[in-house]
């Protein structure tokens, strides 16, 4: 059964630091691009960080400088590090897979066909 797990979600304060992994099960992260998403109440979900299978990455310019994506072979996850993070991060954080060896840059929903459930991130003081 192919599926995707967030994790490392929670309640930080203004300036904390989170990593959320998607962990994947039933496929191979490695031969396909990996995006994380989010969205706030009412607002529509947004790409913010991608990763090609050629080692490329992407970054909204409101987590460039801020958010990390990296890969873990070993562990088929894919993490995004967030620092300095704001209240304006709040939202729920998703990660998905694309098809594999898709061409993508920066992610866009319609370009991701595996979605995890995700996790929900909370800044404030």
């Amino acid at each position: 059964q192919v599926q995707l797990v967030e994790s490392g979600g929670g309640l930080v304060q203004p300036g904390s630091s989170l990593r959320l992994s998607c962990a994947a099960s039933g496929f191979t992260l490695d031969d396909r691009p990996i995006g994380w998403f989010r969205q706030a109440p009412g607002k529509e979900r947004e790409g913010i960080s991608s990763t090609t299978t050629e080692g490329l990455t992407y970054y909204s310019g409101s987590v460039k400088g801020r958010f990390t994506i990296s890969r873990d072979t070993a562990k088929n996850t894919v993490y995004l590090q967030m620092n300095t993070l704001e209240p304006e991060d709040t939202a729920v954080y998703y990660c998905a897979a694309a098809a594999p060896r898709a061409r993508v840059g920066m992610p866009r929903v319609q370009d991701y066909i595996f979605w995890g459930q995700g996790t929900q991130v909370t800044v404030s003081a």
